[in-house]
Protein backbone atom coordinates (compact mmCIF):
# COMPACT_ATOMS: atom_id res chain seq x y z
CA UNK A 1 0.00 0.00 0.00
CA UNK A 2 1.60 3.57 -0.97
CA UNK A 3 0.11 5.29 2.20
CA UNK A 4 2.09 8.54 1.04
CA UNK A 5 -1.45 9.38 -0.49
CA UNK A 6 -4.54 9.20 0.05
CA UNK A 7 -5.58 7.01 -2.96
CA UNK A 8 -8.02 4.27 -1.59
CA UNK A 9 -5.72 0.94 -2.69
CA UNK A 10 -7.18 -2.35 -3.79
CA UNK A 11 -8.79 -5.13 -1.05
CA UNK A 12 -7.05 -8.12 -1.52
CA UNK A 13 -8.23 -10.86 1.03
CA UNK A 14 -5.48 -11.60 3.48
CA UNK A 15 -5.22 -15.41 2.96
CA UNK A 16 -7.44 -18.26 2.23
CA UNK A 17 -11.17 -18.56 3.63
CA UNK A 18 -13.62 -15.63 5.02
CA UNK A 19 -12.74 -12.98 6.21
CA UNK A 20 -15.27 -9.93 7.30
CA UNK A 21 -14.29 -6.31 8.91
CA UNK A 22 -15.18 -5.03 12.30
CA UNK A 23 -15.97 -1.45 11.92
CA UNK A 24 -16.95 -2.14 15.36
CA UNK A 25 -13.81 -1.60 17.05
CA UNK A 26 -11.71 0.03 14.21
CA UNK A 27 -14.01 2.92 12.82
CA UNK A 28 -10.94 4.13 10.97
CA UNK A 29 -7.79 3.17 8.97
CA UNK A 30 -5.23 1.69 12.08
CA UNK A 31 -1.43 2.70 12.52
CA UNK A 32 1.51 0.39 11.56
CA UNK A 33 2.28 0.04 15.21
CA UNK A 34 -1.06 -1.66 15.50
CA UNK A 35 -0.99 -3.33 12.61
CA UNK A 36 2.44 -5.41 13.37
CA UNK A 37 1.79 -5.26 17.19
CA UNK A 38 -2.01 -6.38 17.71
CA UNK A 39 -3.29 -9.85 15.68
CA UNK A 40 -0.32 -11.98 17.45
CA UNK A 41 -1.75 -11.21 21.11
CA UNK A 42 -5.14 -10.76 19.92
CA UNK A 43 -5.39 -14.42 18.64
CA UNK A 44 -3.05 -15.62 21.55
CA UNK A 45 -5.79 -14.40 24.20
CA UNK A 46 -8.79 -15.76 21.89
CA UNK A 47 -7.29 -18.82 22.19
CA UNK A 48 -6.60 -18.73 25.87
CA UNK A 49 -10.68 -17.99 25.96
CA UNK A 50 -11.69 -20.40 23.63
CA UNK A 51 -9.58 -23.59 25.48
CA UNK A 52 -11.04 -22.34 28.93
CA UNK A 53 -14.92 -22.22 28.17
CA UNK A 54 -14.56 -25.30 25.89
CA UNK A 55 -15.91 -23.43 22.56
CA UNK A 56 -15.52 -25.61 19.11
CA UNK A 57 -12.94 -22.59 18.17
CA UNK A 58 -9.30 -22.83 18.25
CA UNK A 59 -9.05 -19.05 18.08
CA UNK A 60 -9.70 -16.02 15.69
CA UNK A 61 -7.16 -14.59 13.43
CA UNK A 62 -6.86 -10.73 12.72
CA UNK A 63 -5.28 -8.90 9.63
CA UNK A 64 -4.78 -5.81 8.50
CA UNK A 65 -6.14 -4.80 5.13
CA UNK A 66 -5.04 -0.91 3.86
CA UNK A 67 -5.17 -0.57 7.74
CA UNK A 68 -8.79 -1.77 7.95
CA UNK A 69 -9.48 -4.91 10.35
CA UNK A 70 -10.99 -7.84 8.94
CA UNK A 71 -10.99 -11.14 11.12
CA UNK A 72 -11.66 -15.02 10.87
CA UNK A 73 -12.22 -18.02 12.87
CA UNK A 74 -10.28 -21.27 12.88
CA UNK A 75 -12.37 -24.45 13.76
CA UNK A 76 -10.85 -26.98 16.78
CA UNK A 77 -8.96 -30.18 14.87
CA UNK A 78 -11.64 -33.23 15.07
CA UNK A 79 -9.72 -34.75 17.50
CA UNK A 80 -9.52 -31.94 20.55
CA UNK A 81 -13.26 -31.63 20.05
CA UNK A 82 -14.00 -34.03 23.09
CA UNK A 83 -11.90 -32.38 25.45
CA UNK A 84 -13.88 -29.18 24.35
CA UNK A 85 -17.47 -30.61 24.97
CA UNK A 86 -16.20 -31.80 28.63
CA UNK A 87 -14.86 -28.24 29.47
CA UNK A 88 -18.26 -27.00 28.47
CA UNK A 89 -20.31 -28.89 30.61
CA UNK A 90 -17.53 -27.84 33.22
CA UNK A 91 -18.31 -24.14 32.13
CA UNK A 92 -21.94 -24.14 33.23
CA UNK A 93 -21.61 -26.95 36.48
CA UNK A 94 -18.96 -25.19 37.96
CA UNK A 95 -19.46 -21.77 36.64
CA UNK A 96 -16.03 -21.19 35.31
CA UNK A 97 -17.57 -17.26 34.37
CA UNK A 98 -17.16 -17.02 38.33
CA UNK A 99 -13.47 -18.64 38.77
CA UNK A 100 -12.31 -16.08 36.36
CA UNK A 101 -14.32 -12.82 37.23
CA UNK A 102 -12.79 -13.40 41.01
CA UNK A 103 -8.62 -13.91 39.18
CA UNK A 104 -9.86 -10.89 37.55
CA UNK A 105 -10.36 -8.87 40.77
CA UNK A 106 -8.14 -10.54 42.81
CA UNK A 107 -5.31 -10.88 40.61
CA UNK A 108 -5.06 -9.30 37.00
CA UNK A 109 -6.76 -6.34 37.71
CA UNK A 110 -4.35 -5.61 40.76
CA UNK A 111 -1.46 -6.68 38.70
CA UNK A 112 -2.09 -4.88 35.47
CA UNK A 113 -2.88 -1.32 37.11
CA UNK A 114 0.33 -2.24 38.79
CA UNK A 115 2.18 -2.48 35.43
CA UNK A 116 0.37 0.30 34.09
CA UNK A 117 1.66 2.51 36.81
CA UNK A 118 5.11 1.70 36.67
CA UNK A 119 5.18 2.63 33.10
CA UNK A 120 3.53 5.65 34.44
CA UNK A 121 5.93 6.71 36.44
CA UNK A 122 8.76 7.28 33.65
CA UNK A 123 8.73 10.39 32.00
CA UNK A 124 9.97 9.65 28.40
CA UNK A 125 10.80 13.48 27.74
CA UNK A 126 13.49 13.15 30.54
CA UNK A 127 14.84 10.19 28.94
CA UNK A 128 18.18 10.52 26.02
CA UNK A 129 16.92 8.76 22.86
CA UNK A 130 18.36 5.56 23.54
CA UNK A 131 16.63 5.27 26.67
CA UNK A 132 13.14 6.04 24.74
CA UNK A 133 14.13 3.49 22.73
CA UNK A 134 14.54 0.99 25.39
CA UNK A 135 11.20 2.70 27.32
CA UNK A 136 9.36 2.38 23.72
CA UNK A 137 9.96 -1.35 23.72
CA UNK A 138 8.26 -1.68 27.43
CA UNK A 139 5.51 -0.20 26.60
CA UNK A 140 4.80 -2.37 22.93
CA UNK A 141 5.66 -5.15 25.88
CA UNK A 142 3.19 -4.19 28.41
CA UNK A 143 0.45 -3.54 25.69
CA UNK A 144 0.57 -6.41 23.51
CA UNK A 145 0.28 -8.61 27.29
CA UNK A 146 -2.44 -6.48 28.09
CA UNK A 147 -4.22 -7.60 24.87
CA UNK A 148 -3.86 -11.19 25.25
CA UNK A 149 -5.35 -10.67 28.66
CA UNK A 150 -8.60 -8.52 27.35
CA UNK A 151 -9.34 -10.99 24.68
CA UNK A 152 -8.88 -13.84 27.42
CA UNK A 153 -11.65 -12.44 29.70
CA UNK A 154 -14.07 -12.02 26.71
CA UNK A 155 -15.73 -15.07 27.34
CA UNK A 156 -16.14 -14.38 30.91
CA UNK A 157 -18.06 -10.79 30.22
CA UNK A 158 -20.63 -12.34 27.25
CA UNK A 159 -20.67 -15.73 28.09
CA UNK A 160 -23.26 -15.56 31.23
CA UNK A 161 -25.44 -12.25 30.10
CA UNK A 162 -25.61 -14.34 26.91
CA UNK A 163 -27.18 -17.48 28.92
CA UNK A 164 -29.36 -14.94 30.56
CA UNK A 165 -30.71 -13.65 27.06
CA UNK A 166 -31.33 -16.78 25.58
CA UNK A 167 -33.27 -18.08 28.72
CA UNK A 168 -34.85 -14.58 29.48
CA UNK A 169 -36.06 -13.93 26.33
CA UNK A 170 -37.59 -17.11 25.52
CA UNK A 171 -39.48 -16.58 29.11
CA UNK A 172 -40.73 -13.32 28.49
CA UNK A 173 -40.77 -12.18 24.66
CA UNK A 174 -38.71 -9.04 25.70
CA UNK A 175 -35.89 -7.46 23.75
CA UNK A 176 -32.36 -8.10 24.52
CA UNK A 177 -32.49 -3.83 25.32
CA UNK A 178 -34.86 -4.30 28.04
CA UNK A 179 -33.19 -7.40 29.17
CA UNK A 180 -30.10 -5.90 29.31
CA UNK A 181 -31.11 -2.67 31.05
CA UNK A 182 -31.37 -5.32 33.90
CA UNK A 183 -27.50 -4.95 34.14
CA UNK A 184 -27.45 -1.60 35.10
CA UNK A 185 -25.04 -1.15 38.42
CA UNK A 186 -23.04 -4.34 37.27
CA UNK A 187 -20.05 -2.19 35.44
CA UNK A 188 -19.59 0.59 37.47
CA UNK A 189 -16.71 1.46 35.96
CA UNK A 190 -18.43 1.99 32.42
CA UNK A 191 -20.00 4.76 34.16
CA UNK A 192 -16.89 6.31 35.33
CA UNK A 193 -16.66 5.37 38.83
CA UNK A 194 -13.67 4.66 40.39
CA UNK A 195 -12.70 4.87 44.04
CA UNK A 196 -10.69 7.77 42.79
CA UNK A 197 -13.32 9.48 40.98
CA UNK A 198 -15.74 8.99 44.36
CA UNK A 199 -12.79 10.77 46.58
CA UNK A 200 -12.37 13.19 44.16
CA UNK A 201 -16.23 14.05 43.93
CA UNK A 202 -16.62 14.03 48.17
CA UNK A 203 -13.03 16.07 48.67
CA UNK A 204 -14.33 18.62 45.99
CA UNK A 205 -18.24 19.26 47.33
CA UNK A 206 -16.95 19.18 51.00
CA UNK A 207 -14.47 22.50 50.32
CA UNK A 208 -16.48 25.41 48.70
CA UNK A 209 -13.27 27.04 47.79
CA UNK A 210 -11.06 24.40 46.32
CA UNK A 211 -14.71 23.46 43.95
CA UNK A 212 -14.43 27.54 42.95
CA UNK A 213 -10.60 27.02 42.19
CA UNK A 214 -11.70 24.84 39.58
CA UNK A 215 -13.61 27.70 37.50
CA UNK A 216 -10.73 30.15 37.36
CA UNK A 217 -9.79 31.32 34.26
CA UNK A 218 -6.68 29.91 33.48
CA UNK A 219 -5.72 27.85 30.83
CA UNK A 220 -7.15 24.07 31.45
CA UNK A 221 -4.33 22.11 31.39
CA UNK A 222 -1.97 24.46 33.25
CA UNK A 223 -4.88 24.61 36.00
CA UNK A 224 -5.69 21.19 35.91
CA UNK A 225 -1.51 20.76 37.01
CA UNK A 226 -1.14 23.44 39.34
CA UNK A 227 -4.57 22.49 41.41
CA UNK A 228 -3.25 18.50 41.56
CA UNK A 229 -0.31 20.12 43.77
CA UNK A 230 -2.10 21.95 45.97
CA UNK A 231 -1.86 20.90 49.43
CA UNK A 232 -5.28 19.19 51.28
CA UNK A 233 -7.84 16.70 50.32
CA UNK A 234 -8.80 18.06 47.13
CA UNK A 235 -5.40 18.81 45.91
CA UNK A 236 -4.86 15.13 46.41
CA UNK A 237 -7.87 14.14 45.34
CA UNK A 238 -7.35 15.58 41.99
CA UNK A 239 -4.00 13.86 41.70
CA UNK A 240 -5.13 10.33 42.50
CA UNK A 241 -8.04 10.55 39.79
CA UNK A 242 -5.45 12.35 37.04
CA UNK A 243 -2.99 9.55 37.71
CA UNK A 244 -5.84 6.79 36.87
CA UNK A 245 -7.09 8.21 34.09
CA UNK A 246 -5.25 10.69 32.72
CA UNK A 247 -3.08 8.36 30.16
CA UNK A 248 -6.39 6.36 29.15
CA UNK A 249 -7.08 7.11 25.51
CA UNK A 250 -10.47 8.82 25.17
CA UNK A 251 -11.72 7.09 22.44
CA UNK A 252 -10.89 4.22 20.50
CA UNK A 253 -8.05 1.51 20.73
CA UNK A 254 -5.17 2.87 18.81
CA UNK A 255 -2.26 4.92 19.53
CA UNK A 256 -3.62 7.50 16.52
CA UNK A 257 -6.79 8.46 19.82
CA UNK A 258 -5.81 10.72 22.63
CA UNK A 259 -5.41 10.55 26.00
CA UNK A 260 -7.44 12.38 28.36
CA UNK A 261 -4.56 14.87 29.99
CA UNK A 262 -4.39 15.96 25.84
CA UNK A 263 -7.93 17.46 25.88
CA UNK A 264 -7.71 19.27 29.58
CA UNK A 265 -10.69 21.69 28.86
CA UNK A 266 -13.21 19.26 28.02
CA UNK A 267 -11.67 16.56 31.30
CA UNK A 268 -12.14 19.72 33.31
CA UNK A 269 -15.58 20.35 32.48
CA UNK A 270 -16.69 16.64 33.50
CA UNK A 271 -14.70 16.93 36.48
CA UNK A 272 -17.18 19.92 37.63
CA UNK A 273 -20.34 18.50 36.15
CA UNK A 274 -19.68 15.65 38.05
CA UNK A 275 -18.94 17.25 41.21
CA UNK A 276 -22.05 19.88 40.89
CA UNK A 277 -24.58 17.76 39.65
CA UNK A 278 -26.14 14.42 41.98
CA UNK A 279 -25.98 11.15 40.27
CA UNK A 280 -29.35 9.99 38.45
CA UNK A 281 -31.28 7.67 40.62
CA UNK A 282 -31.66 3.93 39.15
CA UNK A 283 -34.74 2.01 39.17
CA UNK A 284 -33.24 -0.85 38.44
CA UNK A 285 -34.17 -3.06 41.51
CA UNK A 286 -38.21 -2.02 40.33
CA UNK A 287 -37.28 -3.03 36.57
CA UNK A 288 -35.77 -6.64 37.86
CA UNK A 289 -38.86 -7.33 39.33
CA UNK A 290 -41.07 -6.30 36.22
CA UNK A 291 -39.63 -8.58 34.45
CA UNK A 292 -39.85 -11.07 36.82
CA UNK A 293 -43.35 -11.13 36.66
CA UNK A 294 -43.43 -11.90 32.96
CA UNK A 295 -41.36 -15.22 33.93
CA UNK A 296 -43.63 -18.46 34.45
CA UNK A 297 -43.33 -19.01 37.66
CA UNK A 298 -41.67 -22.36 37.56
CA UNK A 299 -38.58 -20.57 36.17
CA UNK A 300 -38.27 -17.56 38.57
CA UNK A 301 -35.64 -19.11 40.66
CA UNK A 302 -33.51 -19.92 37.63
CA UNK A 303 -34.39 -16.12 36.50
CA UNK A 304 -32.80 -14.77 39.69
CA UNK A 305 -29.51 -17.29 39.77
CA UNK A 306 -28.69 -16.73 35.62
CA UNK A 307 -29.26 -12.66 36.15
CA UNK A 308 -27.45 -12.93 39.27
CA UNK A 309 -24.75 -14.48 37.17
CA UNK A 310 -25.04 -12.32 34.31
CA UNK A 311 -24.15 -9.10 36.50
CA UNK A 312 -21.51 -11.04 37.49
CA UNK A 313 -19.42 -11.65 33.69
CA UNK A 314 -21.10 -8.28 32.69
CA UNK A 315 -19.06 -6.55 35.50
CA UNK A 316 -15.56 -7.33 33.96
CA UNK A 317 -16.34 -6.53 30.24
CA UNK A 318 -15.44 -2.80 30.79
CA UNK A 319 -12.76 -3.05 33.23
CA UNK A 320 -10.29 -5.44 31.43
CA UNK A 321 -9.98 -2.58 28.90
CA UNK A 322 -10.03 0.40 31.83
CA UNK A 323 -7.28 -1.15 34.21
CA UNK A 324 -5.82 -2.74 30.77
CA UNK A 325 -5.11 -2.13 27.21
CA UNK A 326 -6.58 1.45 26.81
CA UNK A 327 -4.33 2.07 29.53
CA UNK A 328 -1.60 0.74 28.40
CA UNK A 329 -2.67 1.74 24.71
CA UNK A 330 -2.53 5.00 26.48
CA UNK A 331 1.31 5.26 27.75
CA UNK A 332 2.66 3.89 24.12
CA UNK A 333 0.99 6.94 23.09
CA UNK A 334 2.55 8.81 25.57
CA UNK A 335 5.84 7.56 25.08
CA UNK A 336 5.26 7.89 20.78
CA UNK A 337 4.32 11.27 21.40
CA UNK A 338 7.66 12.18 23.36
CA UNK A 339 9.46 10.81 20.56
CA UNK A 340 7.53 12.95 18.02
CA UNK A 341 7.89 16.31 19.52
CA UNK A 342 11.61 15.36 19.69
CA UNK A 343 12.00 15.01 16.14
CA UNK A 344 9.67 17.35 15.34
CA UNK A 345 11.49 19.96 16.75
CA UNK A 346 14.88 18.87 14.99
CA UNK A 347 13.00 19.51 11.64
CA UNK A 348 12.30 15.72 11.20
CA UNK A 349 8.34 15.34 11.03
CA UNK A 350 6.04 18.07 10.23
CA UNK A 351 3.76 17.07 13.34
CA UNK A 352 4.70 15.46 15.89
CA UNK A 353 1.49 13.47 15.45
CA UNK A 354 2.88 12.23 12.15
CA UNK A 355 5.36 10.02 14.71
CA UNK A 356 2.38 7.45 15.81
CA UNK A 357 1.80 6.27 12.27
CA UNK A 358 5.14 4.40 12.50
CA UNK A 359 5.86 0.94 13.38
CA UNK A 360 7.95 0.19 16.46
CA UNK A 361 10.70 -0.67 14.00
CA UNK A 362 10.73 2.73 12.26
CA UNK A 363 9.94 4.55 15.52
CA UNK A 364 13.49 3.10 16.93
CA UNK A 365 15.15 3.69 14.03
CA UNK A 366 14.28 6.99 13.33
CA UNK A 367 15.23 8.05 17.33
CA UNK A 368 18.85 6.27 15.86
CA UNK A 369 18.92 9.03 13.07
CA UNK A 370 17.52 6.76 10.32
CA UNK A 371 15.90 8.71 7.12
CA UNK A 372 13.42 6.36 6.44
CA UNK A 373 10.24 6.85 6.43
CA UNK A 374 10.68 10.54 5.10
CA UNK A 375 8.29 13.05 6.85
CA UNK A 376 6.43 12.75 3.79
CA UNK A 377 5.57 9.12 3.84
CA UNK A 378 4.56 9.64 7.75
CA UNK A 379 2.31 12.30 7.13
CA UNK A 380 0.88 10.77 4.03
CA UNK A 381 -0.28 8.26 6.26
CA UNK A 382 -1.76 10.45 8.85
CA UNK A 383 -3.66 12.28 6.46
CA UNK A 384 -4.83 8.61 4.66
CA UNK A 385 -6.24 7.65 8.61
CA UNK A 386 -8.10 10.59 8.86
CA UNK A 387 -9.51 10.48 5.11
CA UNK A 388 -11.10 6.67 5.21
CA UNK A 389 -13.40 5.38 7.68
CA UNK A 390 -14.65 1.41 7.14
CA UNK A 391 -18.01 2.78 5.57
CA UNK A 392 -15.01 2.70 2.53
CA UNK A 393 -13.87 -0.82 3.15
CA UNK A 394 -15.68 -3.67 1.99
CA UNK A 395 -17.42 -5.66 5.05
CA UNK A 396 -16.03 -9.17 4.12
CA UNK A 397 -13.22 -10.70 1.73
CA UNK A 398 -12.43 -14.03 0.19
CA UNK A 399 -14.96 -16.96 0.50
CA UNK A 400 -18.29 -17.41 2.22
CA UNK A 401 -18.87 -17.45 5.22
CA UNK A 402 -19.85 -21.03 6.01
CA UNK A 403 -23.19 -21.09 7.90
CA UNK A 404 -23.09 -21.73 11.99
CA UNK A 405 -23.32 -24.84 12.97
CA UNK A 406 -26.86 -26.86 13.88
CA UNK A 407 -26.96 -26.68 17.39
CA UNK A 408 -29.46 -29.53 17.63
CA UNK A 409 -26.60 -31.54 15.92
CA UNK A 410 -24.42 -30.75 19.20
CA UNK A 411 -24.04 -32.25 22.74
CA UNK A 412 -26.24 -29.81 25.05
CA UNK A 413 -23.72 -28.04 26.81
CA UNK A 414 -21.67 -27.39 23.93
CA UNK A 415 -25.31 -26.11 22.14
CA UNK A 416 -25.88 -24.04 25.43
CA UNK A 417 -22.14 -22.68 25.03
CA UNK A 418 -22.82 -21.88 21.59
CA UNK A 419 -26.19 -19.86 21.91
CA UNK A 420 -24.87 -17.99 24.97
CA UNK A 421 -21.69 -16.57 23.58
CA UNK A 422 -23.39 -16.03 19.78
CA UNK A 423 -26.28 -14.75 21.36
CA UNK A 424 -23.85 -11.71 23.34
CA UNK A 425 -21.61 -11.53 19.85
CA UNK A 426 -24.80 -10.99 17.78
CA UNK A 427 -25.94 -8.11 20.23
CA UNK A 428 -22.51 -6.98 20.46
CA UNK A 429 -21.80 -6.07 16.56
CA UNK A 430 -25.24 -6.46 15.42
CA UNK A 431 -26.62 -3.07 13.29
CA UNK A 432 -30.39 -2.15 12.30
CA UNK A 433 -32.12 -3.29 9.41
CA UNK A 434 -35.03 -1.38 9.08
CA UNK A 435 -35.20 1.63 7.28
CA UNK A 436 -34.69 5.62 7.36
CA UNK A 437 -37.53 7.57 6.98
CA UNK A 438 -36.49 11.42 6.02
CA UNK A 439 -36.34 12.82 9.15
CA UNK A 440 -36.34 9.63 11.04
CA UNK A 441 -33.15 7.34 12.22
CA UNK A 442 -34.23 3.51 12.56
CA UNK A 443 -31.02 1.39 14.62
CA UNK A 444 -31.35 -0.09 18.05
CA UNK A 445 -32.57 0.99 21.31
CA UNK A 446 -29.74 0.38 23.72
CA UNK A 447 -30.20 2.57 26.54
CA UNK A 448 -33.52 4.00 27.81
CA UNK A 449 -35.13 7.40 27.80
CA UNK A 450 -36.09 10.05 25.49
CA UNK A 451 -33.93 13.61 25.30
CA UNK A 452 -33.45 16.30 22.64
CA UNK A 453 -30.20 17.87 21.97
CA UNK A 454 -28.40 19.36 19.68
CA UNK A 455 -25.69 16.95 17.46
CA UNK A 456 -22.04 16.58 18.03
CA UNK A 457 -20.20 14.90 14.95
CA UNK A 458 -17.45 13.70 16.41
CA UNK A 459 -15.08 11.91 14.41
CA UNK A 460 -12.13 11.37 16.75
CA UNK A 461 -10.68 12.24 20.58
CA UNK A 462 -9.71 15.73 18.41
CA UNK A 463 -13.28 16.90 18.43
CA UNK A 464 -14.24 16.23 22.13
CA UNK A 465 -13.26 20.03 22.94
CA UNK A 466 -16.40 20.84 20.42
CA UNK A 467 -18.78 18.77 23.33
CA UNK A 468 -20.86 21.08 25.49
CA UNK A 469 -22.93 20.28 28.17
CA UNK A 470 -26.30 18.58 26.59
CA UNK A 471 -24.87 17.58 23.47
CA UNK A 472 -25.80 14.48 21.58
CA UNK A 473 -22.64 12.57 21.16
CA UNK A 474 -22.80 11.30 17.40
CA UNK A 475 -20.28 8.64 16.47
CA UNK A 476 -19.03 5.78 14.26
CA UNK A 477 -18.43 4.23 17.55
CA UNK A 478 -17.09 4.69 21.18
CA UNK A 479 -15.04 2.40 23.91
CA UNK A 480 -15.24 1.63 27.19
CA UNK A 481 -13.06 4.78 28.05
CA UNK A 482 -15.50 7.43 26.64
CA UNK A 483 -16.74 7.12 30.40
CA UNK A 484 -14.76 10.20 31.17
CA UNK A 485 -16.59 12.45 29.13
CA UNK A 486 -20.54 11.01 30.07
CA UNK A 487 -21.04 13.52 32.43
CA UNK A 488 -21.56 16.32 29.47
CA UNK A 489 -23.75 14.58 27.06
CA UNK A 490 -27.55 14.43 26.72
CA UNK A 491 -27.69 11.36 24.70
CA UNK A 492 -25.28 8.49 22.25
CA UNK A 493 -26.20 7.80 18.72
CA UNK A 494 -23.34 5.69 16.84
CA UNK A 495 -23.34 4.16 13.38
CA UNK A 496 -22.37 0.65 14.57
CA UNK A 497 -22.43 -1.82 17.78
CA UNK A 498 -25.80 -3.42 18.97
CA UNK A 499 -27.11 -3.87 22.81
CA UNK A 500 -23.78 -5.12 24.24
CA UNK A 501 -21.41 -2.87 22.82
CA UNK A 502 -19.24 -0.34 24.40
CA UNK A 503 -21.61 2.25 23.74
CA UNK A 504 -24.95 0.64 25.16
CA UNK A 505 -23.22 -0.58 28.21
CA UNK A 506 -21.76 3.41 28.92
CA UNK A 507 -25.12 5.18 28.28
CA UNK A 508 -26.79 2.55 30.21
CA UNK A 509 -24.38 2.99 33.04
CA UNK A 510 -24.85 6.53 33.09
CA UNK A 511 -28.69 6.59 32.40
CA UNK A 512 -28.56 8.57 29.56
CA UNK A 513 -30.71 7.46 26.14
CA UNK A 514 -28.53 5.37 23.67
CA UNK A 515 -29.16 4.61 19.79
CA UNK A 516 -26.46 2.50 18.05
CA UNK A 517 -26.45 -0.08 15.34
CA UNK A 518 -28.23 3.00 12.97
CA UNK A 519 -25.43 2.04 10.16
CA UNK A 520 -25.24 5.34 8.90
CA UNK A 521 -26.40 8.40 11.08
CA UNK A 522 -23.24 10.07 11.02
CA UNK A 523 -23.36 10.74 7.14
CA UNK A 524 -27.44 11.60 7.54
CA UNK A 525 -27.29 14.32 10.39
CA UNK A 526 -25.27 17.03 10.11
CA UNK A 527 -23.44 18.11 12.71
CA UNK A 528 -25.26 21.20 14.81
CA UNK A 529 -28.30 19.75 14.01
CA UNK A 530 -31.24 19.45 17.08
CA UNK A 531 -32.42 16.13 17.11
CA UNK A 532 -34.58 13.59 19.74
CA UNK A 533 -33.16 10.41 20.65
CA UNK A 534 -35.46 7.71 21.65
CA UNK A 535 -33.60 5.09 23.23
CA UNK A 536 -37.10 2.95 24.05
CA UNK A 537 -37.86 2.96 20.24
CA UNK A 538 -34.52 2.97 19.12
CA UNK A 539 -34.45 6.12 16.86
CA UNK A 540 -33.14 9.82 15.99
CA UNK A 541 -35.99 12.11 14.87
CA UNK A 542 -34.16 15.33 13.36
CA UNK A 543 -36.02 18.35 14.43
CA UNK A 544 -34.65 21.07 12.96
Amino acid sequence: MDSSNTHLPDFEPPGPGPWDLDPLHFPRPVTAYWADMHPEPFSLGYADMTAFYGLPLLTRRTRYVNGFSYGQGEPVPDEAFPDRVRRAAETFERKLWRESAEEWQTVRKPASEKANRELQAVDPDQLTDEELVEHLGRCRANHSAMIRQHMAFTGTAVISPGDFLVHAMGWTGLSPVKLLGLMRGASKVSGGDSPQHAALVAAYRADPEARAALDADEDPGQLLERLRGEPGAAGAALDDYLDLVGYRLLDGFDISNQCALELPDVLLRSIKIAIDEPTAASDVDEQIAEVRSRVPEEHRDEYDLLLEEARVGYGVRDERGVYGDIWASGLMRRAAMAAGRRLAGRGRLHDPQDFVFADIDEMCALLAGATAPAAEELAGRHTYHRTYTAKDAPAHLGDETPPMPDPSALPPPMARLLAAIGTAMGEMFAVSQEEHEETVIRGLGASAGRREGIVRRVAGASDFDRIQRGDVLLTEATTEAFNILLPLLSAIVTDTGGALSHAAIISREYGIPGVVGTRDATVRIPDGTRVLVDGDAGTVTVLE
